[in-house]
C-alpha cells in the first residue's frame, strides 16, 4: 500500500529541481566536495578551469551543481552563473589563513548581487578535518 501510494505521489509530485552553484577561492575543495556528494568518494582533483556540472539526487530533490574555477581570474565569470539560482555553497579552506580575508570579500560581493537575493546560502569551511 505504502509503496503504490509513493509512485502515485511520485507521478504526480515528482522530483523537485533545484539549481546550486558552489563557489570559493581556488584550492578551496569545491570539486572535492563535488564528487564526493556525487559519487560518495574522495576523488584526486585538478584545479578547475572553467566548471565542472553534476545532477545530485537526495530523496525527491535533484540538485544540479555547478563548480566553478576560483582562480582569480576566472572570478569575475562567476555572476554568468547567478542568474536561476536556487541556492550558493561558498566553501571557504579554513586552514587558508592568508586568504581568509579574500574570501570574504569575494563571498560580500556575491550576496551583494541582485540575482543572488533569493538564494539559500551555505558556507563550508572546508579542511577542518585536516591538521594545519
Amino acid at each position: 500500500m505504502g509503496q503504490a501510494f509513493r509512485k502515485l505521489f511520485d507521478r504526480f509530485f515528482g522530483p523537485v529541481e533545484m539549481r546550486v552553484v558552489m563557489l570559493g577561492l581556488d584550492a578551496a575543495g569545491k570539486t572535492t566536495i563535488l564528487y564526493k556528494l556525487h559519487i560518495g568518494e574522495v576523488l584526486s582533483t585538478v584545479p578547475t578551469i572553467g566548471f565542472n556540472v553534476e545532477k545530485v539526487q537526495y530523496k525527491n530533490v535533484v540538485f544540479t551543481v555547478w563548480d566553478v574555477g576560483g582562480q582569480e581570474k576566472l572570478r569575475p565569470l562567476w555572476r554568468h552563473y547567478f542568474s536561476n539560482t536556487d541556492a550558493l555553497i561558498y566553501v571557504v579552506d579554513s586552514l587558508d589563513r592568508e586568504r581568509i580575508g579574500k574570501a570574504k570579500e569575494e563571498f560580500q560581493a556575491i550576496i551583494r548581487d541582485p540575482f543572488m537575493l533569493s538564494s539559500v546560502i551555505l558556507v563550508f569551511a572546508n579542511k577542518q578535518d585536516l591538521v594545519s
